[in-house]
């Protein structure tokens, strides 16, 4: 259940319950004590007259309340609503987490949006309760307030890396959120030291979570010196705007997930970390929809057998629709051995930061479009189609980000040579974290609802899943764990 459809009664059962599950999904504002706190704090319940309800922690600033010292409601997960919801609130909200107001200013994230910044500004606030410079700033007060306690970085680099435009700014702000000086906050820290040059920091989520399901997708589809997995890990070299930069997420003793990372540019920490939760889909409420999901006969077993499903995101949207193009009608394997040979004659190298072996950077668009056809393998139409789309994403005539509509993005994929429904299904899931997209076209889905039951046609695959809406990505995710291994091999469909 999302914050709009949530009664007030209902809010206020939640937070005398103090589920957890509502965490990142409200915050609840105390009037007699000027505070605001996650759901699930411990401290004594409010009296119902003394609350207020807000949907961000922005919203909550912009009224006057500062953030409790016990629960930090910053620390919660993200709400899952902006994947859920596609409108230009939620849009906004995934592209500020990118980083777009620091790297474009407001006027950047409103023309993104298709919208002048005062309409931009009175849509937020009217759909938020805080403008999109409010917004931005209750981020950066996040992203600050989780480096300072997970890691070593000197203030001064925090507040820049944060996106303050000074030590000042972002010490202001901070004592204003948190009532906290940052060296106060700093004091709260729980995560270990990390390596010189890197960070190391929880990533908070809601449980339960399928990591093993995960780690193995990776592992499946792990392209070498860009990717590297194990049973417990995922790391990649990647391109962010201010450089190279690295990461990898891993399970620790005791099942909680951390991220280290290296950055070329401090400012690129903060839309690291945003990634690295899209990629692990950390902000996804899994028992709302293992609720909804299972409350179907069919369904039941499958949930049961995975509790806590994910679906994976992407590193980077323009990567993940030449790594869909290519992975068309091939399989896993097959896309993998061409992914590789791509990346590797393609590729931007990396150094390792101490003089170790270093990593390869997924080809950038205009290294495609002008080589790829020396490189890819297969039909000369469908290695066209892959240097077309590179191309139209190099010059622009194609974008692609965390931020488009859901509408106008599958339009502008399908209006492409070479790229069809499942395509463009594919990375709308993946890349706008879209929780509501069925692959009635893909064999893997098809032959695992035929192994649980369900309709397996296309057609009576799509009729049948209108029940699962809005989960129906989590439905084809729980649907290719179902497939019998032997799909693998023969699925002329098979992601990449």
């Amino acid at each position: 259940m999302s914050f709009p459809t949530m009664s007030f009664d209902e809010r206020y059962r939640a937070i005398d319950a103090r589920d957890t599950r509502f965490d990142g999904q409200f915050v609840t504002a105390v009037h007699s004590t000027g505070i605001y706190c996650r759901p699930s704090c411990p401290a004594r319940t409010p009296k119902r007259e003394n609350v207020s309800f807000f949907p961000t922690s922005a919203a909550a600033h912009e009224a006057g309340f500062r953030a409790c010292k016990r629960c930090l409601p910053e620390a919660a997960p993200g709400s899952p609503a902006w994947d859920v919801r596609g409108d230009a609130a939620a849009r906004a909200m995934r592209l500020i987490a990118d980083g777009v107001v620091e790297r474009e200013g407001v006027p950047g994230l409103a023309a993104r949006l298709g919208y002048s910044s005062r309409h931009l500004t009175r849509l937020l606030t009217a759909e938020l309760g805080a403008g999109p410079l409010a917004l931005a700033r209750a981020h950066r007060a996040h992203n600050a307030r989780m480096l300072l306690v997970g890691t070593d970085l000197p203030i001064a680099d925090i507040a820049f890396s944060s996106g303050f435009a000074s030590i000042r700014q972002a010490g202001d702000t901070i004592r204003e959120v948190f009532g906290l000086t940052p060296t106060e906050l700093r004091a709260r820290r729980h995560g270990g030291v990390a390596a010189p040059g890197e960070i190391d920091l929880l990533l908070p989520h809601r449980e339960p979570m399928d990591a093993a399901g995960i780690f193995a997708w990776m592992a499946a589809r792990a392209l070498p010196g860009v990717e590297i997995t194990t049973d417990g890990s995922f790391a990649r070299h990647l391109r962010m705007p201010g450089g190279p930069a690295w990461f990898e997420v891993r399970q620790d003793s005791v099942g909680r997930l951390r991220l280290r990372a290296r950055v070329t540019h401090l400012g690129d920490l903060a839309p690291l970390v945003a990634t690295a939760r899209r990629i692990f889909d950390l902000d996804a409420d899994p028992v709302a929809i293992s609720n909804a999901l299972s409350s179907h006969p069919e369904l039941a077993p499958l949930v049961a057998r995975v509790p806590g499903m994910r679906v994976p995101g992407a590193a980077d949207p323009h990567e993940m629709l030449i790594r869909a193009m290519v992975g068309q009608q091939i399989t896993v394997a097959a896309a993998r051995t061409a992914l590789t040979a791509l990346a590797d004659a393609l590729g931007e190298r990396t150094a390792a930061p101490d003089g170790g072996e270093g990593g390869i950077l997924f080809p950038t668009m205009t290294a495609i479009a002008e080589h790829g056809a020396e490189v890819l393998r297969g039909p000369a139409a469908r290695i066209r189609a892959i240097t077309g789309a590179a191309a139209a994403l190099a010059d622009g005539s194609l974008t692609l980000t965390v931020g488009d509509d859901n509408t106008a993005q599958r339009a502008a994929l399908l209006a492409m040579p070479g790229i069809g429904p499942w395509t463009a299904d594919y990375v709308r899931m993946r890349v706008l974290g879209d929780p509501d997209v069925l692959l009635p076209g893909d064999v893997a889905v098809r032959a695992g609802a035929a192994a649980s039951g369900i309709p397996s046609t296309a057609a009576e695959l799509t009729a049948w899943a209108e029940r699962a809406a809005p989960w129906r990505s989590y439905l084809c995710a729980h649907l290719w764990r179902a497939a019998p291994p032997r799909t693998t091999r023969t699925n002329r469909k098979e992601l990449s």
